[in-house]
């Protein structure tokens, strides 16, 4: 007799064989989501299909129709492809199609006028939006699903529009999708919720529990916390940034104390890791849409630079640069992409696709940034090589920063005393700095100092004043740390001196008292001092170029006027500066103690002895000509190689442009040079007939206009022109203005994504997902729209969806 336990155990299955469906030839799994076994859905109940909508393709004659998928997804399907909205991609010219003797193509103002329209530049073909999300395998139009209407000339012919004969009337299979739309979103009359309607207490007693959980999500998202903890169990001291969070919110309302957590019902407390991606993907998903809205029908640039995170992954960052429609220069981080390998034809398929899921066209690229590395600035095969075959006007340009940190490093390694400088200063600052004992010395040392002085008067006293520092390293990525290295050691040359003299009485070893030792007999040498300040000298004038270089709204032609003015300095600093260095130079020198050489007597090189001497010169000479002036020559000559820009046309003609000095190199030829041979596909003929006159205009009201006075770069100038309406005016000419805005001029906000990056994905949250890690990014980084979204439109949106146990409205 069977036992009860085995009785337990029988199904359904036991006595029947599930029948295995037969595959046909027109039915396919579908790349972009994940389908078992048919067997083992019969394993499980709860089993589940996962479907990444990210991933879903958007072009019309690509993408997988609805019936194809699995029944028990195709609404949620369905409501990602209604959130993402009609493909209509806005391309300046659209192919041409032969239609008897003449030549048509598809226009881009029939996206206003049938707003269910879409448009696949794979197939040259106009699709309809609703009939794909409902139809069955027996399509009503297939012409309009799954073939593809390019019929141009039968859509403006009056009654017999071919796309006014598809809508139809009130009945129609177009409009009949079109109400199932409206039915599929509206999730109040959805029969489950009918048959379970609650109480409208009830469902803001939910909205409010789902908007602790939004709020607790959204800071500590733009605090770069981690959400989960340890131990998120009811017994745990610790549960985790993301449920103490909650429970300081309950804490702090007793409205939301009564229905968070513990009090909440058991199926809706919104509180699970799953629950948590969703709602941090919607906000990602809405900052997303608002840089995009920024953006418009607008030109762009795209900066892009790669970085290894903490699990060695190699990450791609996408930032956009464009101009907005208040004529401020914005760049925006918008994405973080894993890539298997670097090659230019992974980053540029990667590129194109976030570009081509959130409708932005590769056609409107006008500029590209990038570091120097050959996958990036090859002529032939790099990608930007690549992107040029697509677009001719996404100028590349390489980053000005890269090129800066370059010139710097190449001077400094060709001049050798220079090279034996740097490499002295940071053996002393790792020999000071190495040791937490010797590092208290140093603070010790410095804060005795700075008393005395403050004690003689040779200090002022205030609020930040006489801070205690550090050493700083010099690194190898920003040239601006070696400056700051530099005056560190000049502040705390005296307190560096004790700390040395101290390692050498009182060194634990004999190396480290004979290195100290010989970092002493260094630090005292006239060599020294004089590189020391004469470096000083030179990165004071480099480091406001390199800082500038980072700002975000710097324009290209304005970095090319602080690149001129730094060659400007340097030269002047090259005839005029020596005397007074030396003089500063010799003054160190006598307050150290340090021996001071006869400027007058000859040089002796190497040993000093005469074999070795190749000319007869004198300090003085060896001092002005074979370290200062040298040092700077070397400076000057890597700037002139590394930024030779200013001898390419399109800088030369953007030049005009610009409105320094009242508009003093304004050249309404160059301007209309400009816009004809950089610019073809921005201008129609027509508009360059008009160019000339606006000019003409241009130049009697804006160059003697009182509002245009006393500005001096071309982004101010473009958001002075929205200020006064004369864009509307002259829109020929801000065009002009903003697409030379959006020139780029540095990968400077790539690299500190990756900064945030750091923050986000650490050692002990090295498994996040790459998901998990775009949407923490973009809403960390962007935090002043992230700020800004609204909690209800977040609820609503997570209510929609999918379905859900509780009622949300």
């Amino acid at each position: 007799m069977e036992t009860q336990g085995n009785k337990r155990r029988k199904t359904i299955f036991s006595f029947f064989k599930p029948r295995e469906p037969t595959p046909t030839s027109e039915e396919h799994s579908p790349s972009n989501i994940d389908i078992s076994n048919c067997n083992d859905q019969y394993s499980s109940k709860s089993q589940r299909v996962e479907i990444d909508v990210d991933s879903l393709e958007r072009d019309p004659s690509i993408r997988i129709p609805i019936w194809q998928h699995p029944v028990n997804q195709r609404d949620e399907i369905r409501r990602a492809y209604i959130k993402m909205g009609p493909y209509q991609p806005i391309m300046p010219v659209y192919p041409r199609t032969e239609s008897g003797q003449q030549y048509r193509r598809f226009q881009s103002s029939w996206f206003k006028q049938f707003s269910w329209l879409e448009y696949s530049p794979s197939k040259d073909a106009a699709f309809c939006f609703p009939c794909f999300l409902f139809e069955n395998k027996k399509a009503h139009y297939p012409t309009f699903t799954t073939e593809g209407f390019k019929s141009w000339k039968r859509v403006n012919d009056g009654s017999r529009c071919s796309f006014l004969l598809h809508t139809g009337g009130p009945t129609s299979p177009h409009n009949n999708a079109v109400n199932s739309i409206d039915a599929l979103m509206n999730l109040t009359q959805h029969i489950d919720k009918v048959m379970n309607v609650q109480t409208s207490e009830e469902v803001q007693k939910n909205r409010l529990r789902l908007m602790a959980t939004i709020e607790s999500i959204r800071w500590l998202s733009l605090q770069a916390c981690a959400f989960r903890g340890h131990d998120e169990s009811l017994s745990s001291n610790n549960c985790g940034n993301f449920i103490e969070m909650i429970r300081l919110i309950g804490r702090m309302n007793g409205s939301i104390d009564d229905v968070v957590l513990e009090k909440a019902p058991k199926n809706a407390k919104y509180t699970s890791p799953m629950i948590q991606k969703e709602i941090l993907h919607i906000m990602a998903n809405k900052v997303r849409n608002k840089i995009r809205e920024e953006i418009g029908d607008a030109k762009f640039c795209i900066l892009v630079d790669e970085a290894k995170d903490t699990s060695n992954k190699e990450q791609m960052a996408i930032v956009l640069r464009f101009v907005d429609v208040a004529g401020f220069l914005r760049e925006r981080f918008f994405a973080i992409v894993h890539v298997t390998d670097t090659t230019a034809l992974t980053l540029k398929k990667e590129i194109s696709d976030v570009l081509d899921r959130n409708n932005l066209q590769i056609s409107n690229m006008r500029g590209q940034g990038y570091d120097g590395a050959s996958n990036m600035s090859g002529a032939w095969n790099g990608l930007q090589a690549l992107f040029l075959r697509d677009c001719p006007y996404a100028y590349y340009v390489h980053c000005f920063a890269h090129r800066l940190q370059l010139a710097l490093v190449v001077a400094a390694e060709r001049e050798t005393s220079i090279w034996l400088f740097f490499s002295k200063l940071t053996s002393i600052v790792n020999l000071v700095s190495a040791s937490p004992k010797r590092h208290t010395e140093l603070r010790s040392a410095q804060a005795i100092e700075i008393a005395h002085m403050v004690a003689t008067g040779e200090r002022e006293t205030g609020r930040g004043c006489n801070q205690i520092g550090s050493l700083h390293r010099a690194g190898t990525t920003r040239w601006s740390s070696h400056f700051d290295s530099i005056c560190s050691l000049i502040d705390m040359y005296k307190a560096v001196i004790t700390v040395l003299e101290s390692m050498v009485n009182e060194g634990s070893s004999n190396s480290l008292r004979g290195e100290a030792s010989g970092s002493l007999i260094v630090m005292r040498s006239f060599d020294f001092i004089f590189i020391l300040y004469v470096m000083h000298k030179i990165m004071g004038i480099t480091d406001l170029l390199c800082r500038a270089l980072q700002h975000k709204s710097l324009d290209i032609l304005n970095a090319m006027d602080l690149v001129s003015s730094t060659k400007a300095l340097l030269q002047t600093l090259r005839e005029e500066g020596f005397d007074s260095l030396l003089m500063n130079v010799e003054s160190v020198c006598t307050e150290y103690d340090i021996e001071i050489p006869n400027m007058n007597a000859c040089y002796k090189g190497a040993t000093g002895r005469s074999c070795q001497q190749k000319d007869s010169i004198t300090f003085e000479h060896y001092y002005r000509v074979g370290i200062f002036k040298a040092a700077i020559d070397f400076q000057v000559t890597e700037l002139n190689s590394r930024f030779n820009d200013g001898a390419v046309e399109l800088l030369m003609l953007s030049s005009a442009l610009e409105p320094k000095d009242n508009f003093k190199l304004f050249n309404a030829g160059l301007i209309y040079s400009l816009a004809e041979k950089f610019y073809p596909g921005d201008f129609t003929a027509q508009e360059m007939h008009y160019l000339r006159s606006q000019l003409e205009h241009y130049k009697c009201d804006v160059l003697c206009h009182e509002s245009f006075q006393n500005i001096s770069t071309i982004s101010e100038l473009c958001q002075r022109l929205v200020e006064t309406n004369k864009s509307q005016n002259y829109n020929l000419i801000d065009r002009l203005i903003r697409l030379i805005l959006t020139l780029p001029v540095s990968t400077a906000t790539t690299e500190r994504s990756f900064s945030a990056m750091k923050l986000i994905k650490t050692a002990i949250r090295n498994k996040i997902e790459e998901d998990f890690l775009a949407d923490s990014m973009i809403v960390y980084i962007e935090r002043e729209l992230a700020e800004n979204i609204d909690s209800d439109s977040i609820i609503d949106e997570f209510y929609s969806l999918k379905n859900r146990r509780a009622q949300l409205q």
